[in-house]
C-alpha cells in the first residue's frame, strides 16, 4: 500500500522534471531564433552604425557566432560540475544566467547612447549566454531522462526534441506580430526589445519549476559510491569512454548539418536563388517546423517500442534518401511539393533529435554522463552544425550556383552518422544508475583512492 501511495508523488516529480527541462530548452531555442533574425536585420544599424552596411551585418552576425563559440566551454565546465555537484544545482544556475542575459540585451543602450560600449557589452552578454546555454542543453536532457521511468524515457526525450521547432514557430510568430502591428521606426526604436524582456518570464517559470524538482535518482545513487569522491568526470569520460563520445559525436554530425542546411541555407536558396517571396519562404519553414514537432515526438516514442538503434536508423536512412531529391523538388517552385519536401526532411531530422537525448544519456554511466553527453553534443555542433551555413554558401559559389557540392558534404555526414548508429549497442531498458567501478577510475588516473567520504 505504501508503494502505491508513493507512485503518484513519483509521477508528479517526473512530470515536473520534464517540464523544467522543456522550459529551459524552449527558452534556449527561442533566443537562438530571435537573436539570429535580429542580428541580420535590426542590430547592425543600432550597434554598428559607424560601419558600412556589409561590415555592420558581418559584425552583427559575428556576435551571433560568439555565442555559439562559447557553448563548448560552457558544456565542458558545466558537464564537469554537473557530474560533481548534481544536475539540479547546475540547472538552476544556467537558466538564471540565460534569463538575466536575455533581459539585459533587451535593456541594453545602443551605440547612439553609449558609443563603443554598446557593441562591447552585447558581445559580453552573448559570451555569457552562450556559456550558460552550453551547459543547459545537456543538463536539461539529463534532468528529464534520469527522472523518467524506463518505459517512458523515449517519450520524455521526444518532448525535449519538439522544443526546438515549437520555439522557432513562437519566435517567428512574435517577430511577425510585432513587425505587423508597429511602424518600422517604432520596431527599430523599442519593438525589438520586447521579446528579449518577455523571455525573462519563461526564466521565472523555469526557476520556479526547477526549485520544486528533486535531484535525479541516478545522481543520488552516485553520491553513495566511492567513484563520486575519487573520479574526475571529464578525465574519466575521455580516458574510459572516448570511443562512446566519438561514436555519438559522429552520429549527431548528420542531423546537426542537415538541420542547418534546411533552416538556414534552404531559406536563402528559396528566396535568393529561386526568387520565391520571403513571406512564402517563412511560411514553408513554419510548416516544416510543424512537421518537425510531430517527428521529434514520433521518434522518441517509437524508440521506446523498437529500441534506440532501429528508430535512429529509420530516421537516418530517410534523411539520406531525401538528400538526393530535396533540391530538385524545391526547384519546382510549387508551394505544396516544396512544403512536403521541407516538412519530410526536417521532420525526419528532428525524428533523430527526438531520440538523441535518451540515446546519449543511456550510453554513459552516471559518473560521466553529463560530461560525456556534453562533449558528444557540442562536438557535433562544432564540427558539422556551426560551420554548415558558411560552408554551404562557399560550396554553392564554388559550384556556380549548383547545390550538389552542399548535398555531397551532407551525404558524407549522413553516411558517417548511419555507420555510427549501426555500430552502436542497443541501450533500451539499460540501468541508468550504473557507475564505473572505483578500480577503473583509479586505474585511468594512476592515483590511489583518496579518503572516501561516503554517506
Amino acid at each position: 500500500m505504501d508503494q502505491q501511495s508513493h507512485l503518484p508523488a513519483q509521477q508528479a516529480m517526473r512530470t515536473r522534471a520534464v517540464t523544467a527541462a522543456a522550459v529551459g530548452t524552449a527558452l534556449e531555442w527561442f533566443d537562438f531564433t530571435l537573436y539570429g533574425a535580429l542580428a541580420a536585420t535590426v542590430l547592425p544599424k543600432l550597434f554598428f552604425p559607424s560601419m558600412d552596411s556589409t561590415s555592420a551585418l558581418l559584425a552583427s552576425l559575428a556576435t551571433f557566432g560568439v555565442g555559439l563559440a562559447a557553448r563548448p566551454l560552457g558544456a565542458i565546465i558545466c558537464g564537469y560540475l554537473g557530474d560533481k555537484l548534481g544536475r539540479r544545482n547546475l540547472m538552476l544556475g544556467t537558466v538564471t544566467v540565460m534569463g538575466l542575459c536575455s533581459m539585459l540585451m533587451g535593456l541594453l543602450p545602443t551605440y547612439a547612447s553609449i558609443g563603443v560600449w554598446a557593441p562591447l557589452l552585447l558581445v559580453v552578454l552573448r559570451i555569457l549566454q552562450g556559456f550558460a546555454l552550453g551547459g543547459e542543453s545537456t543538463g536539461a536532457q539529463l534532468m528529464a531522462i534520469e527522472h523518467a521511468s524506463p518505459d517512458r524515457r523515449g517519450k520524455y526525450s521526444g518532448l525535449l526534441g519538439l522544443c526546438s521547432p515549437l520555439s522557432q514557430i513562437m519566435a517567428n510568430g512574435v517577430l511577425l506580430a510585432l513587425s505587423s502591428t508597429m511602424s518600422a521606426q517604432a520596431f527599430d526604436a523599442y519593438g525589438w526589445r520586447i521579446p528579449f524582456v518577455l523571455s525573462f518570464i519563461l526564466v521565472i517559470v523555469g526557476i520556479y519549476i526547477r526549485l520544486r524538482v528533486s535531484e535525479t535518482p541516478a545522481f543520488v545513487a552516485l553520491r553513495k559510491t566511492e567513484v563520486a569522491h575519487v573520479g574526475s568526470p571529464l578525465r574519466d569520460a575521455l580516458r574510459l569512454h572516448w570511443r562512446v563520445v566519438l561514436r555519438w559525436m559522429l552520429f549527431f554530425c548528420g542531423p546537426a548539418a542537415i538541420f542547418y542546411l534546411i533552416v538556414v541555407f534552404s531559406l536563402s536558396y528559396v528566396t535568393k536563388t529561386l526568387g520565391v517571396p520571403k513571406q512564402t519562404g517563412f511560411l514553408l519553414l513554419m510548416g516544416a517546423n510543424v512537421c518537425a514537432i510531430v517527428g521529434a515526438l514520433a521518434g522518441g516514442m517509437l524508440s521506446d517500442r523498437i529500441g534506440r538503434k532501429k528508430a535512429l536508423a529509420i530516421g537516418s536512412t530517410a534523411t539520406l534518401l531525401m538528400l538526393f531529391v530535396y533540391f530538385q523538388i524545391l526547384d519546382t517552385k510549387s508551394f505544396v511539393p516544396m512544403l512536403a519536401a521541407m516538412g519530410f526532411f526536417l521532420g525526419f531530422t528532428q525524428f533523430q533529435s527526438g531520440i538523441q537525448p535518451v540515446a546519449f544519456a543511456e550510453a554513459f554511466p552516471t559518473n560521466v554522463r553529463y560530461s560525456g553527453s556534453a562533449l558528444a553534443y557540442t562536438g557535433a555542433n562544432l564540427v558539422a552544425g556551426g560551420p554548415m551555413p558558411v560552408l554551404a554558401v562557399w560550396l554553392f559559389a564554388l559550384c556556380n550556383g549548383s547545390p550538389w557540392g552542399v548535398i555531397a558534404v551532407c551525404v558524407v555526414f549522413n553516411v558517417i552518422s548511419l555507420i555510427a548508429i549501426l555500430t552502436a549497442p542497443e541501450t533500451l531498458g539499460i540501468d541508468m544508475n550504473r557507475v564505473d567501478s572505483a578500480e577503473e577510475v583509479i586505474g585511468s588516473s594512476g592515483h590511489a583512492p583518496t579518503q572516501s567520504h561516503s554517506h
